[in-house]
């Protein structure tokens, strides 16, 4: 029986204890035959609980908290006390050789570990974390954020499943909430917008929010000139008419005050609305119909915060009235301090935010994006979300009002805008993850930092962890980086394994067009991955940041191959929350690290096989050029020095015709190469067979072959190739225009 049970103080489930010492005022409620709700009773109303499961010892485990109120990051460990408060996701490995002892359930051994996910939800107006204790008790802590909403009892507070495949139990979790709870779908269920599969560009560290019409299009044009052009543009914070009210002229500011300035128009400020001789547009909608048609812009979107700006909005403008706003001065929760204090939130909750009455939050999103659309700009980027959590007091508490903010901003969106254009960001609490109905795409990790030499590492490693959860409800938004920089190979890889958006915040002119065009083809498209990209399987409960030993592997899936990234993240960096002296590696004692990659480090690979597929795979490394043939258990070794990486393209060979292995590799010069492989055909005509591959983009496309082709032709017509008869590697040159392309090679 998978189902977990109750009895004599242990929590099991199939066959395993997994908790020892549960109170007796722990309840299971059954979901299905696999999974359940844990849930607990109190002997008095509050609007706060914290309630002990039981206590956690031994099993190796990996957990997603928040560090801090906006921003998710992963931990691992073995035992109770080393569980963070804010987990928001909490996956055990049961194996046979870390199992309990007890009177009551003989343990079952196993070769393979059983993993077991637990994940805190929502239960109508609370929400739900968990946390540890020094004595090693797991806790869940149920909270509204409201003093006037209060209950004692909490009975779907925490969803357990169980499986043997980490991925698979994640995602078929996340189903059965979807269809259980009602508050938000699965990513499979939603629709996805079309900034995703085009190179962007983010105003951000370009100009952060000094932006304006000049500098943007002196931007567009030096990617123009380097032959690498944005097909979306973000145009971030700075493009608002705001105000704010603590900034006296000739006085030095106050620290926190930035954070309160408040919106006061929804219509573009002075700078967008210059007649100066330098600007041709005289307002927002002149400006961006001017750089789509010069630029061959495809999509713009503009930045705007869940409630209007990072201050709010402010009450006493005239524009702003009739949404009924008032200053509230928000609330943090136990766990929004708990861990690391952040100065936005501080500032905010000593200088307040004007808050829009939820009754007339969707006329100000209507009001706001309906102008935005009359100004030609196509979706919106939404950011520090997660503000609503310190806002429900008075409003029937945090899940409540972030509901409401969140279903008006959907709805706005998809009355306003085509094709869901919209960009979720600061949005890691599950107040928010649980009541996304529509929101496709959000933000995985803090912000991609180019002066932060430590940070760097960290991102990579945080928004792949991450991705496990998020990307099962969106997908997750790896943030911006830049193409000239220290990490931008570093970065630029892990972009081209995340199955996200791929966009830029350079300064005009300061640009890597080398590192870019491994992303990005000549039509301003890219070769996106099919999922979100994900730790390996033997990653899962490893620290790739600081253990000094474990490379951080990321895979993902194209159509018809698979793609795998290793990452040296040691040395360079360390997990906030957790600096002891001796836990942190010296990069100079670890100057590189070796690892193994196999095919079956690749989830699913075997199911874009296809039926002609002799066991086999083909591996190509993108840095090195190497192409090797592997049976799947076999692995190849890596060794990588700190903040390197190299990317493996794993193709299943199949069996065409005269008994010839073929395996395609794709764009060769691309970081995902296999992402540009759409489709393969093998046919037989009199003596010859026939290997057609459809391919997409330009440039040097590649294939495994075990024999030296006849011939070669593209798109009808005849073309040289080069084949390497000691490794099987096939090459022609496609040139041209990026489209969809016949490749066809006769043996």
């Amino acid at each position: 029986m998978a189902a977990p049970t109750i009895d004599n103080g242990c929590l099991t489930v199939r066959g395993n204890i997994v908790f020892t010492g549960v109170p007796d005022n722990v309840v299971v409620s059954p979901v299905n035959d696999d999974s359940a709700f844990l849930g607990a009773t109190a002997t008095t109303p509050s609007s706060r609980h914290v309630f002990t499961i039981g206590i956690l010892e031994v099993y190796r485990f990996l957990c997603l908290f928040r560090c801090k109120i906006w921003w998710m990051i992963p931990r691992v460990g073995k035992s109770g006390s080393e569980i963070p408060m804010e987990t928001q996701m909490l996956l055990l490995e049961v194996t046979h050789d870390s199992t309990l002892n007890c009177e009551v359930f003989p343990q079952k051994s196993a070769t393979n570990p059983v993993y077991v996910l637990l994940l805190p939800v929502l239960d109508g107006p609370f929400r739900t974390s968990l946390q540890g204790t020094l004595a090693n008790e797991l806790q869940f802590c149920v909270e509204s954020g409201d003093v006037n909403v209060q209950t004692s009892r909490a009975f779907q507070s925490v969803f357990i499943n169980s499986g043997d495949n980490p991925f698979n139990l994640i995602s078929d979790s996340v189903k059965i909430l979807e269809k259980h709870m009602g508050t938000f779908c699965h990513i499979s269920n939603k629709k996805l917008p079309a900034h995703l599969d085009w190179f962007g560009w983010c105003t951000w560290d370009a100009f952060y929010s000094q932006v304006n019409p000049q500098g943007i299009e002196e931007g567009l044009q030096r990617f123009s000139e380097g032959g690498c052009s944005p097909k979306f543009l973000i145009i971030d914070d700075g493009w608002q008419e705001t105000i704010n009210e603590f900034r006296k002229e000739g006085e030095p500011p106050i620290e926190g005050t930035q954070f309160a300035s408040r919106l006061v128009d929804i219509r573009e400020n002075v700078k967008f609305r210059s007649s100066s001789s330098d600007y041709t547009g005289t307002n927002l909608h002149e400006f961006i119909d001017k750089i789509k048609e010069k630029y061959g812009l495809k999509l713009v979107y503009m930045w705007h915060a869940l409630a209007g700006y990072w201050g709010g909005v402010l009450p006493s403008a005239e524009n702003m009235k009739k949404y009924n706003p008032k200053l509230v001065y928000p609330i943090q929760s136990p766990g929004n301090v708990g861990n690391q204090r952040d100065i936005v939130a501080d500032s905010l909750e000593k200088f307040g935010v004007g808050v829009i009455d939820p009754s007339k939050i969707f006329d100000f999103y209507n009001d706001l994006h309906s102008y935005l659309a009359s100004s030609n700009v196509d979706g919106v980027k939404v950011d520090v979300q997660n503000l609503t959590e310190t806002l429900g007091s008075g409003y029937g508490g945090r899940v409540t009002l972030t509901r409401q903010y969140q279903q008006a901003l959907e709805q706005s969106v998809t009355r306003n805008f085509r094709g869901n254009n919209l960009i979720c960001c600061m949005s890691h609490n599950t107040d928010s993850i649980y009541s996304s109905r529509k929101s496709a795409v959000a933000r995985a990790s803090e912000d991609f930092m180019p002066s932060e030499p430590t940070l760097q590492t960290l991102h990579v490693a945080s928004v792949t962890f991450n991705s496990l959860l998020l990307g099962e409800i969106v997908v997750p938004d790896w943030d911006m980086f830049h193409s000239k920089h220290d990490t931008a190979d570093f970065h630029g890889a892990a972009r081209a394994l995340g199955g996200c958006a791929v966009y830029v915040s350079d300064k005009p002119g300061d640009h890597d067009f080398e590192i870019l065009k491994k992303l990005v083809l000549p039509d301003g498209s890219i070769l996106r991955a099919k999922c979100a990209g994900r730790p390996t399987r033997d990653c899962l409960f490893v620290d790739p940041v600081m253990d000094g030993k474990s490379l951080l592997k990321i895979w993902n899936l194209n159509k018809l191959t698979g793609v795998i990234g290793l990452f040296n993240c040691q040395g360079a960096g360390s997990w906030p929350l957790k600096q002891k002296a001796e836990e942190i590696p010296s990069s100079q004692s670890t100057p590189s690290l070796s690892g193994h990659v196999t095919a079956i480090d690749v989830e699913f690979l075997e199911e874009v096989a296809g039926e002609n597929w002799n066991g086999d795979f083909a591996f190509y490394a993108f840095n090195s050029g190497s192409l090797s043939v592997l049976p799947k258990n076999e692995s190849i070794e890596v060794s990588l020095g700190t903040l390197q990486c190299e990317i493996y393209t794993i193709s299943p060979i199949r069996v065409c015709g005269k008994n010839i292995g073929f395996a395609p590799i794709g764009l060769v010069d691309m970081y995902n190469s296999g992402g540009a492989v759409e489709d393969v055909n093998c046919k037989m005509e009199s003596e010859e067979c026939i290997i057609t591959i459809k391919g997409r983009g330009c440039g040097r496309f590649g294939a495994y072959s075990s024999s030296k082709p006849k011939g070669c032709m593209v798109d009808n017509e005849k073309k040289e190739f080069s084949y390497n008869a000691v490794d099987g590697l096939l090459v022609v040159k496609a040139e041209g225009e990026c489209n969809l392309r016949d490749i066809e090679f006769v043996y």
